[in-house]
């Protein structure tokens, strides 16, 4: 059975982004595997999206714009997958918060991008484990004037921070 659902990213209070309207993620989930499809709406000429490139798993795709998601199960453990516009990805393992950081051992996702004058798409298909529960999806957005805006399903209190387990909002059941 494939459960679709449409979500939005809330900008964080502590960050600006004037050239994004707003940035929705279209989900799909078919058994384990679940698909997300990251839409920034939007002034896209003044954002820095890395220019494609070979899809290689590489660290620290955060420091530019960079799409995320983190699965959690029943426990404290996660997995984090970042995606880049250049097709870059990584994915980590945590035993709990911020702790025990690893890669993990995933199935390289396949990313696919669009780019339009209003609208950038960036999509991929996860593979989840047996017991993911709960999902956070968050963005980072660099802008050609130098700034860098937090976008999450939902944030904590103070500095962006997509590790915390208020972030986990969404609930990975069987219909979701």
């Amino acid at each position: 059975m494939t459960a679709t659902r449409a979500v939005s990213l809330q900008l964080h209070a502590g960050s600006a982004c004037p050239p994004v309207q707003s940035i929705a993620v279209l989900l799909a989930r078919h058994g384990r595997s679940l698909t997300l499809a990251y839409a920034v709406t939007g002034a896209i000429s003044d954002l820095i999206l890395p220019a494609p490139e070979a899809p290689e798993r590489t660290d620290e795709l955060w420091r530019s714009t960079c799409f995320e998601a983190f699965v959690r199960g029943p426990d404290e453990a996660y997995l984090e997958f970042n995606l880049a516009p250049s097709t870059r990805w990584a994915a980590y393992a945590f035993d709990r918060y911020r702790a025990g950081m690893r890669n993990a051992d995933v199935t390289a996702p396949r990313i696919e991008t669009r780019r339009e004058a209003r609208k950038f798409t960036l999509a991929t298909t996860l593979e989840l484990p047996d017991n993911a529960q709960a999902l956070a999806l968050s963005a980072i957005i660099e802008t050609r004037d130098g700034g860098k805006a937090y976008w999450a399903l939902a944030h904590p209190a103070g500095k962006p921070d997509f590790h915390h387990a208020a972030g986990f909002v969404f609930a990975l059941g069987d219909g979701a």
